[in-house]
């Protein structure tokens, strides 16, 4: 088997390691990457589509990483490991694994009993895991009743992003009533309502609170609004738009 780890954190990166060593019997090549960037190059000079990704590393993140390497080798088997369980995150991998294609989702606060045998499920037989701790933390936001539309995740990021209602209608080819009923629905999925504003004998903006909130639920990250910013930018490219 030949593995690539992806990991910026060197006392993280030697428990991976450790851990891939005692996962499998055999490893024909381990390849270590500190950054998304450096991950995509080693990935598709070697060939390797077995990879350990972390989430979050300075410049590239994982996601965009994965993103790449899944459009060049939709094969590829790939275990996200991460400090964070945001509904974001687990939206974002969800939006970019080709059909038919392994991947998994564990927390580095994992036991080795749990992480060695995400390592053999994913990489090893091409399964989809996702870690039970993920679960647990009901990260899985879109099998909850209230959770967000993939439409209203897309307004609510180009909300965050600044875009009036006209320009994230005429993005997403909606009409401008569509998309005022949908923040509607943002407001009422996000629970807007609460005591601060009881005490300050006002009403909050909704359009802002519902920003603070999705980002207090870790439906919205900095990765997924640039990621985000950098789709807008594609969409005025292929539009026009200046």
């Amino acid at each position: 088997m030949r593995i690539l780890l992806v990991e910026d954190d060197k006392l993280h990166l030697t428990y991976l390691q450790d851990q891939v060593a005692r996962a499998f019997e055999h490893v024909e090549m381990l390849c270590c990457a500190t950054s998304g960037a450096e991950a995509e190059d080693l990935a598709r000079k070697e060939n390797l589509t077995a990879i350990v990704m972390d989430l979050r590393m300075k410049g590239r993140n994982g996601v965009e990483a994965a993103r790449v390497i899944w459009r060049e080798r939709p094969q590829t088997r790939i275990l996200f490991w991460s400090n964070y369980s945001d509904e974001a995150y687990l939206r974002g991998i969800s939006r970019i694994v080709p059909d038919n294609s392994a991947y998994g989702y564990v927390l580095k606060t994992a036991p080795p009993e749990r992480l060695g045998p995400a390592l053999r499920a994913v990489l090893g037989e091409g399964q989809i895991l996702i870690d039970r701790e993920v679960h647990s933390l009901n990260s899985f936001g879109y099998l909850r009743r209230e959770a967000l539309t993939e439409v209203e995740l897309l307004i609510l990021n180009d909300v965050a992003l600044g875009l009036p209602d006209k320009l994230v209608a005429l993005r997403h080819s909606l009409s401008l009533r569509t998309v005022q009923n949908r923040l509607t629905g943002l407001y009422n999925k996000l629970s807007l309502h609460d005591d601060l504003f009881d005490r300050l004998g006002t009403e909050p903006n909704k359009r802002t609170r519902a920003i603070a909130a999705a980002v207090k639920q870790g439906i919205i990250t900095s990765e997924t609004l640039e990621a985000a910013e950098n789709e807008v930018a594609a969409w005025c490219a292929r539009t026009g738009k200046r």
